[in-house]
């Protein structure tokens, strides 16, 4: 997982802004719980199919913050979303990185979307744009 913030377009849904969730300080288990259906329960209102979590008051990254970050993901893609990071800390990538889990950050161009400043390769022939 790269933590580097590429430049270019906001990976957004179209029309519908997703709706935030701010994390901070150690989550329990319980509260993991109950913020599992925070997110089911965002992605339904908004029908933007994202819920961007704001990881940046979490504090230094541990296992307990990577099994709820995996946690909420599954919450969201049970309920047809997904969640996007902001501002996670490098540790926090590389710990990701490290077990090997992916989340979309925010401002990260999509993998389907060419990256900026990309230009295709021009085949011999082809007519000048």
């Amino acid at each position: 997982m790269s933590c580097a913030r590429p430049d270019g377009p906001q990976n957004m849904d179209a029309g519908t802004p997703p709706a935030v969730l701010v994390l901070t300080g150690l989550v329990t288990r319980e509260q993991a719980a109950g913020l599992c259906d925070d997110v089911r329960a965002r992605l339904g209102a908004t029908g933007a199919g994202v819920v961007v979590c704001d990881v940046g008051g979490l504090g230094p990254p541990g296992l307990g913050t990577v099994d709820l970050l995996a946690r909420l993901q599954l919450a969201a893609r049970r309920a047809g979303g997904r969640i996007r990071l902001r501002d996670p800390a490098p540790s926090l990538c590389a710990l990701l990185g490290l077990v090997g889990l992916s989340f979309e950050l925010e401002g990260q161009v999509e993998q389907r979307e060419p990256a900026p400043d990309v230009e295709e390769a021009v085949e011999p022939g082809d007519p000048a744009p």
